[in-house]
């Protein structure tokens, strides 16, 4: 953890799990699995990517966010959460 950015380690095992779940994605590719079971699991990838979002954004919001509104760059990092979530397409 940097002076100015929370670390975000604790996201690792979700991560290492998702790197598992995509390895396992490519081998039912591979062994020609019926499409439902790949989707089924892509989905399940998609929502373990969303958790790990999520947490990151949480704490960017409690750490980041919350520090600057003590600070001279509030309206920067309100200017940058609204180009953050515009980013947004779901």
């Amino acid at each position: 953890m940097t002076e100015n950015n929370p670390s975000h380690l604790e996201n690792m095992p979700r991560l290492n799990r998702i790197s598992g779940q995509i390895e396992g994605v490519k081998k039912m590719i591979e062994d020609g699995r019926y499409c439902p079971d790949i989707i089924i699991q892509l989905r399940a990838i998609r929502s373990a990517i969303k958790a790990v979002e999520a947490n990151i954004l949480k704490k960017h919001l409690q750490h980041c966010v919350a520090q600057s509104f003590t600070e001279k760059d509030k309206d920067k990092k309100i200017e940058e959460l609204k180009m953050l979530f515009d980013r947004f397409d779901d």
